[in-house]
Order: C-alpha cells, then structure tokens, then sequence
C-alpha cells in the first residue's frame, strides 16, 4: 500500500509560484501512474495533472496547461507540482493520488477520480488576488 503525504501549499499573490510536493512509502511508487486533483470549496474534486511511472508521458487539465508541470523522482519517492501564474482561481485543496495496480495510463483514465487508489491527505493552496 503506497501512503501520499504532500507538501508546500500555502498562500501566494496572483501571478506568484509554489511547487507542492507528495512523498510516499512503499516499494511500488516506480511502478505507478501518479496525479494531481484540486478541490476548491463547493465544487467536485477535478484533475490537474498526471504522470506515468518514469515520466515519458505527461496529461493537463487545460486550465493548467503551460503554467504546471508535473514531475517525479522515483529515486525519492516524489512527485512534484510546480505551479506557476498563480491566479484565484487556483485557490484549492491539492491532493495526489497513485493508480497502484497501472504504471501508465491513457489520457482518460488519468483524469479520472476513481482510477486511483491511494490519496493523500491534501495540502492547501490560497492564491490572493
């Protein structure tokens, strides 16, 4: 069982960058297909990046598309979310999430909630305008 513990959130002006990280345990974080989701209040849970086991393929919610970039150290045990043109509209709960039973993931199924079976417990990212 991969545990996700992530990191790095807190409160940026708009236009500013944080780059959030998620550490796991677990012997099988190489072999998995890892993501990013955002929940803002009111509102469901919804994708924001996702990343296959060695990093050779990479997804977008076009909301993000060109300002993150997702990315791992499997070395580590890491995945990374660098952010960068804050806007309100970023304001959320981060949570990454791991597929442990796939190490690489269609598009679809990236973006997809329920193709994952372990999530951290969330890190807060307020951007002020």
């Amino acid at each position: 069982q991969v545990q996700l513990v992530e990191s790095g959130g807190g409160l940026v002006q708009a236009g500013g960058s944080l780059r959030l990280s998620c550490a796991a345990s677990g012997r099988t974080f190489r072999a998995n297909a890892m993501a990013w989701f955002r929940q803002a209040p009111g509102k469901e849970r919804e994708f924001v990046a996702a990343i296959n086991w060695n990093g050779a393929s990479t997804y977008y919610a076009d909301s993000v598309k060109g300002r993150f970039t997702v990315s791992r150290d499997n070395a580590k045990n890491t995945l990374s979310l660098q952010m960068n043109s804050l806007s309100p509209e970023d304001t959320a709960v981060y949570f990454c999430a791991a597929d442990q039973t796939r190490s690489t993931l269609g598009n679809i199924a990236a973006a997809t909630p329920r193709t994952y079976d372990s999530w951290g417990q969330g890190t807060q990212v307020t951007v002020s305008s």
